[in-house]
């Protein structure tokens, strides 16, 4: 068990399908990888925002738009990102919430919700994005400023990774239908900087609005057991993929068909 860790926290992961680890990383530090996040915004180019379209459906008609600023593989921007993926007060709640001692990387995403324009995101779980066989794929959220309600937190579904992948929408984006998956039904996971939200991909979550006056600013980290192997060719291209966080790659790195 790790230190960072209470006692009953891996039998909450277990039944819940998420943990809030309050306090990982501190507030300097969250402050100095903000920093990092949103010069590095300053560094790219407007491109497109990635806002789902099935966002719209989420946001009263009075708010006349919304928006996502965000970066795949960080790592590749700034090394403070590297170091990051690879501490050891992030990996050893990692192995421990993916049962392995061994921590390998799927790929990473930085999310800034502007203020009051930050879009949300509909309920769903990350499975139909990338399947694998045995499920042993969890996310982590690092938050890097406070995230209370207002500012459109994590909000998540308890137990609901028990029922399995569920059926979702594609309407260019996998999403679930959001009249019997109403953002507003699901529990909040307010967090502080310096908190990280880990939870499995089979769990129900979405995000709702930034409506304070502060931009929500998180990298988002996906993982895996490397023993566990894709069932499809999705994402398999992401730059950063099959990077070792913690332990080794028993599989030797080959890969087994899909299906």
């Amino acid at each position: 068990m790790t230190e960072h860790l209470g006692a009953d926290a891996l039998t909450t992961y277990r039944e819940n399908g998420f943990l809030l680890v309050k306090g990982l990383i501190g507030k300097e530090e969250a402050r100095a990888l903000r920093e990092e996040c949103h010069a590095l915004l300053g560094r790219l180019a407007d491109g497109p925002d990635p806002t789902w379209g099935s966002a719209r459906e989420l946001v009263d008609e009075s708010v006349l738009r919304h928006e996502l600023r965000h970066c795949h593989d960080v790592q590749f921007h700034s090394a403070a990102f590297t170091r990051l993926l690879t501490e050891p007060r992030f990996t050893d709640v990692a192995a421990a919430v993916i049962g392995s001692p061994n921590v390998q990387l799927h790929h990473t995403k930085m999310f800034v919700k502007p203020p009051e324009t930050g879009s949300p995101f509909p309920m769903h779980q990350d499975h139909p994005f990338f399947p694998h066989r045995g499920h042993a794929v969890a996310a982590a959220i690092i938050h890097l400023d406070d995230a209370p309600e207002e500012k459109g937190c994590v909000r998540v579904v308890p137990g609901s990774h028990l029922g399995g992948p569920l059926p979702h929408i594609e309407d260019g984006s996998w999403h679930l239908p959001t009249d019997e998956w109403p953002l507003e039904d699901a529990v909040p996971c307010p967090a502080e900087a310096g908190d990280v939200l880990f939870f499995g991909y089979l769990t129900v979550h979405g995000s709702g609005l930034n409506t304070s006056a502060e931009a929500r600013t998180t990298v988002l980290v996906q993982f895996r057991d490397p023993a566990d192997r894709p069932t499809d060719d999705q994402h398999r291209d992401s730059l950063g993929q099959g990077m070792m966080l913690r332990g080794i790659d028993p599989t030797g790195r080959k890969e087994a068909d899909p299906a």
